[in-house]
């Protein structure tokens, strides 16, 4: 079954005509009945109003995608930790049976600009920058990383990373062993 046509269950399911969902939705009938047949695809924002408006989480919509499918979409990477200003973001379906763990990591702005206390583990570590300014500190000596930097390094050293700007950083980070 297609997206649209899980819209089209959930309509008729609460006896709501295409005008109703459109008037709801600000989407027009004609579209809206195209997307129901299959005919045209919808970008996200609105189908997260139609999740709203059904109550509905958004992956209801993708739900017979195979659990074994080894693609995470954007529109569902699970938070998988969120500590002070920090959310994880798991972007493998499957870490804990792989040899490597790789997450989305969101650092969101912070009053506190000491730099972070460092501290080794197993293993080694990629990171690659994808969105603001990253301050990664290994050893004694402290980098400033920016959008496409990358490191490679191995985590038995002392090491920390923060976000010591007033914008978000967004980074990839990938840990071998695996530290799920």
């Amino acid at each position: 079954m297609n997206i649209g046509e899980k819209v089209k269950n959930l309509r008729n399911e609460q006896g709501m005509t295409l005008k109703q969902l459109s008037e709801e939705t600000g989407l027009s009938t004609g579209f809206l009945s195209q997307f129901e047949r299959g005919i045209t695809t919808i970008a996200v924002e609105h189908l997260a109003t139609i999740a709203d408006l059904f109550k509905v989480k958004i992956n209801y919509f993708f739900e017979d995608e195979s659990v074994n499918e080894p693609i995470v979409r954007g529109y569902d990477q699970p938070v998988i930790h969120k500590l002070n200003n920090i959310i994880y973001k798991q972007l493998s379906r499957s870490p804990k049976d792989k040899m490597i763990a790789p997450k989305l990591i969101e650092i969101m702005p912070h009053e506190n600009r000491e730099l972070p206390t460092t501290y080794p583990h197993q293993g080694e570590e990629f990171i690659y920058i994808l969105e603001g300014i990253l301050t990664l500190v290994i050893e004694e000596t402290t980098y400033q990383l920016y959008p496409g930097d990358s490191a490679h390094y191995f985590s038995t050293i002392n090491h920390n990373w923060d976000n010591q700007t007033n914008n978000v950083v967004k980074f990839i980070v990938v840990h071998h062993p695996n530290d799920y």
